[in-house]
């Protein structure tokens, strides 16, 4: 393949540039805004040179019967929608995406909603969705020739850039803010070999940081402002696709935490429409935490014109993020799809986070507040008891297993964030609470448990 198969659009402005004369920072020299992975032999090929849509559906199906490390990747088994590459023999793969999509049936039978479905992204390498925008962006970054990459990061981004800088032989560096990531995830950096940096600042400090640092040295930065990250996370809406032969869910609702996998999705899925792959693109809704809700703001003060930072407090510290780089092309993708915007409390993410756990599927806090959001969506009557929803889980449990342990053990949550013992969020947590219990070491000890569980 060859790189001028693609070029890179300004989202602000709309300016063009080949792919190889980005700025180091990924901004626009114009604007300042970011861009987008862009193919104008597409729009040619709405003539007779327009790949046969079925063709393409027989080539990815076989592919999955292949032993080929390419074919066995659930993003590069789509390479015909990913020509980012001269060669792609400089493909960095872990054999990432492919990832389940599990029917939640309890959960579903509580909200009356037939057919309720989770894409579980923690199913990835490193454990979530960063794999799959990871793959191709490293990818590129190996084939010009770069020795060192470098993101800030809550935790997954710098899980997921140390294992495939690792396995394509580059040094990676990583900058996290101090005291706010879950040790889960930062002992997977650590583990793959990245240089690890703790700052006294929080996320979007890290990437004050970072910006400078790549403007002074040759370092390829992976933050999602790399629009070749965005190509490698729209694939789970092919694969979303595929799962349901070529026709969409009705919804799609996504965390929002730096926005890049809503406006991912939200690409595969217009790309999906526009090559005629699929007749309709489903509705896609953000989520995000009340304490790091900017988007949320954003779309409810001025529809999204303008984004004013927060100062952003979650223990969802996958989307503990305040000053979001991708929120143009989020609100743009919830706007464009009629979906919705929406926050929640930390005891709805707990206990939302639990529920899913009870169908035998765990995951991070932040993938939680999908279900969350969807319990609010339903109770507006927002979404209808015959829709087929699906919601993105983008992180596994055990990412932040101090999280679920604080859970289960009843010391996560404040006072005023249950509303108190005899509160109905704290009947409801209760319900879902499963702490160990030390007895002794006798049968009698453990038919005792056992029959206050089924009383």
């Amino acid at each position: 393949m060859s790189d001028n198969l693609h070029q890179l659009r300004c989202f602000g402005c709309g300016a063009r540039i080949a792919g190889t004369d980005a700025q180091p920072d990924f901004r626009c020299a114009e604007c300042g805004d970011l861009f987008e992975v862009e193919f104008p032999g597409w729009m040619e090929r709405r003539g007779t040179d327009r790949p046969n849509p079925g063709a393409l559906k027989w080539l990815w199906r076989e592919r999955r019967c292949s032993s080929e490390a390419l074919d066995q990747s659930g993003v590069w088994r789509f390479r015909e929608l990913l020509p980012i590459l001269d060669n792609f023999g400089n493909a960095v793969t872990l054999r990432e995406g492919n990832t389940p999509l599990y029917h939640l049936p309890r959960i579903a039978k509580s909200l009356g909603i037939d057919q309720l479905f989770a894409k579980h992204q923690g199913m990835n390498p490193t454990g979530s969705f960063k794999d799959t925008g990871m793959t191709a962006a490293l990818s590129v970054a190996r084939e010009r020739e770069f020795e060192w990459v470098a993101c800030a990061s809550t935790g997954n981004t710098s899980a997921a850039m140390a294992a495939y800088a690792a396995r394509a032989g580059l040094r990676s560096l990583v900058l996290i803010p101090e005291g706010k990531i879950a040790w889960g995830k930062l002992s997977q950096a650590m583990d793959y070999g990245a240089v690890t940096c703790q700052l006294k600042t929080d996320f979007d400090g890290c990437v004050r940081v970072l910006t400078e640092i790549v403007r002074q040295a040759p370092i390829y930065l992976l933050n999602s402002v790399n629009p070749y990250r965005l190509e490698g996370q729209k694939t789970p809406a092919f694969e979303i696709a595929e799962s349901y032969d070529w026709n969409v869910p009705d919804h799609l609702i996504v965390p929002g935490g730096n926005l890049a996998n809503s406006s991912a999705l939200g690409k595969g899925f217009r790309e999906l429409k526009e090559l005629g792959l699929v007749a309709r693109m489903p509705r896609i809704s953000v989520i995000q935490a009340e304490g790091a809700n900017p988007l949320v703001r954003s779309l409810a003060a001025n529809r999204g014109a303008s984004l004013e930072p927060v100062e952003a407090h979650t223990r969802a510290t996958a989307i503990r993020i305040g000053n979001p780089a991708s929120w143009r092309k989020a609100a743009r993708v919830v706007q464009d799809t009629c979906g919705w915007c929406l926050d929640v409390s930390e005891a709805e993410i707990a206990i939302a986070k639990a529920e899913i756990g009870a169908e035998g599927l765990g995951c991070e806090p932040a993938s939680a507040v999908t279900l969350a959001g969807l319990k609010k969506l339903r109770a507006q009557g927002a979404i209808g008891g015959g829709e087929t929803v699906v919601l993105v889980l983008t992180g596994h449990t055990l990412k932040d297993a101090d999280y679920t342990i604080d859970f289960h053990r009843g010391t996560l949550l404040t006072v005023e964030e249950t509303g108190g013992p005899a509160s109905k969020i704290s009947a409801e947590i209760e319900k879902l609470r499963r702490n160990a219990v030390v007895v002794d070491a006798t049968t009698a000890a453990v038919f005792n448990v056992l029959k206050g569980q089924v009383g």
